[in-house]
């Protein structure tokens, strides 16, 4: 929960646009600002201020008592000119909430913290939970000294500055990718731990187990194998204990979901220690060591039963598994070409890659947005499907790769290579863009009123007599059409012959709307009709939208309406 908190008008306008944006996830504090700030802190996990910056860390100075623990805190000025992060940029989130209010409310977000200044990787923001020295660490990333890395574990990483290597001498400051405990019990001085999510540990449990009884066994296993409990993924079971109050207590208490499977799919799985008693009470031979292995990897320890100070019977089994670090492929649709128009997750994803691929002119779009030390594999026009096997090969390599391309990656671009190469043993995220044609329309006025289909002109990958008869079904069907890709200087006839097929079925007078470079710089738009379009004048930058019988050209701008009956009357 968010806690927003104002004192003045000009405030109180800017809060109350936050929590119309943010109704489940903020909460107004009214009343005198002190008291306000005060109940604030103590009841949310996130605080925006909208005071002065001086009054704000007067009012917040008293309540801070560890970093780990302390909400993040962000102050937007009386003019909401600015974000600024304040308290708990990293472990407070407020780094991130000071951007999304910034984009939200026009503010330029101000993050002050040193890594995220220079674009490093804060140690505490990689999404793993971190042990150690991280400020010691973090110095030496900054200042370029040789920082030691040992991936004990492989796990996908961001990208990390060129300071830091596996083939850097360990005497000095080191980053450890591990799941076990360690020596001593704790990072010295100089040593950062991360705990990737490797370990998944599968639980049995009888009716009414209690939940200190399977936390206590599912502790108690990890730390007899040395392994840390922070690296816990999930706990696993048999879908007929979903809901079974010791299990869930215990994943709570964890930090951790509860994964469940049916006794049809524990039953398949090969397990060292099958036994009648699960058998007979929920179909299947096992349920610890079964719901830990099902998703593959290496059981580090076998089921074992949890102890009970009256001696009476075992009531919760539990079995530990570690799963290999499995590369990550993200598909990232930059949208159009205008910043803004490029979405928070895909710069998300852009920041979290250690290994882009893509176009080079796209590259070129992006590059600032990317960490120091990422590596950039790009190529020219044309090269598609190499693209895509680089993409996958180097996730299946075990790193976190982010392959892009332009509008969404799922229209028209890498999308659909890219997953024609990926198998199941690498995990593949699709992040959405803005389209051509949602940016063409939206330029245009609103063309997509109704049905609407994009069809693509280029013949390299499919033949005309499919393209045309697309075409033609479409025109038959009265359907608002975009052309992608509609005409190069080696391909100038398919547009004026598509164009024929539709005019054999829509008036010449039916509104066409020709934009180039949608959202770019040197954007150019007009609205045309389907007998005054000039073929010469599009190129393959250029988007073109053919209305239907009931599109109109109103002040200039093409609207398809979305009533049927309108188009009932044009017939």
């Amino acid at each position: 929960m968010i806690g927003l908190i104002s004192a003045t008008a000009a405030g109180a306008a800017a809060r109350d646009r936050l929590a119309a944006a943010w109704p489940d996830r903020t909460r107004v504090y009214e009343g005198p600002v002190a008291d306000a700030v005060r109940r604030a802190f103590g009841e949310c996990t996130q605080l925006v201020c909208f005071l002065a910056t001086g009054a704000v860390v007067r009012l917040v100075a008293p309540l801070l008592s560890d970093k780990a623990s302390d909400p993040g805190v962000v102050c937007v000025d009386e003019g909401g000119r600015f974000a600024v992060s304040l308290v708990g940029g990293h472990g407070g989130g407020a780094n991130e909430l000071a951007r999304a209010v910034g984009r939200l409310l026009g503010a330029e977000p101000v993050v002050t913290t040193a890594t995220d200044a220079v674009g490093v990787p804060g140690l505490d923001t990689l999404g793993m939970p971190v042990e150690g020295d991280v400020a010691g660490v973090s110095r030496a990333l900054l200042d370029g000294e040789p920082v030691a890395l040992e991936l004990e574990s492989a796990w996908p990483l961001p990208a990390l500055p060129a300071n830091v290597g596996a083939g850097v001498p360990g005497a000095g400051p080191t980053i450890r990718v591990t799941d076990r405990l360690l020596d001593g019990g704790d990072a010295g001085a100089g040593e950062v731990v991360l705990r990737p999510p490797s370990l998944v540990v599968g639980v049995g449990a009888s009716k009414g187990a209690p939940v200190d009884e399977v936390l206590a066994l599912v502790r108690g296993a990890l730390a007899d194998a040395g392994l840390s409990v922070a690296s816990v993924a999930a706990l696993a079971t048999v879908d007929a204990k979903a809901d079974e109050p010791g299990i869930v207590g215990a994943a709570e208490r964890l930090g951790v979901p509860v994964v469940t499977y049916s006794a049809d799919e524990l039953a398949g799985v090969e397990v060292p220690n099958p036994s009648d008693a699960p058998l007979a009470a929920v179909g299947t031979p096992s349920v610890a060591e079964a719901a830990a292995l099902l998703g593959g990897g290496e059981l580090l320890v076998p089921k074992r039963k949890s102890e009970r100070a009256d001696g009476a019977p075992a009531m919760a089994t539990c079995a530990v598994v570690r799963r290999t670090g499995r590369g990550r492929l993200a598909v990232v649709g930059l949208g159009p070409g205008a910043r803004d128009l490029l979405t928070p997750r895909a710069e998300a994803e852009l920041r979290r890659a250690s290994v882009l691929v893509g176009l080079d002119q796209y590259v070129d779009q992006i590059r600032d947005l990317l960490r120091p030390g990422t590596r950039i594999l790009e190529s020219g026009l044309g090269a598609e499907e190499e693209r895509a096997r680089t993409a996958v090969a180097e996730a299946r390599k075990g790193h976190a790769v982010a392959l892009i391309g332009s509008g969404d990656a799922g229209v028209y671009a890498m999308a659909s290579p890219a997953l024609a190469e990926a198998s199941d043993d690498i995990d593949v995220v699709g992040v959405p863009g803005v389209t051509a044609a949602l940016a063409a329309g939206a330029i245009l006025g609103a063309p997509l009123g109704h049905d609407h289909v994009s069809i693509s002109l280029s013949d390299l990958h499919t033949p005309w007599h499919v393209i045309e008869r697309r075409v033609l079904a479409a025109a038959e069907a009265d359907i608002v059409v975009t052309f992608y890709n509609p005409r190069s200087r080696g391909r100038d006839w398919q547009l004026p012959k598509a164009l024929a097929v539709l005019g054999a079925h829509r008036e010449p007078s039916t509104p066409v709307g020709v934009v180039r470079n949608a959202s770019r710089p040197d954007e150019s738009s007009r609205v045309t009709t389907l007998a005054g379009l000039d073929p010469a004048t599009v190129d393959m930058m250029t988007v073109v939208t053919v209305g239907n019988t009931a599109t109109r050209n109103i002040a200039g701008r093409m609207v398809t309406p979305r009533g049927y009956r309108w188009q009932e009357e044009a017939r």
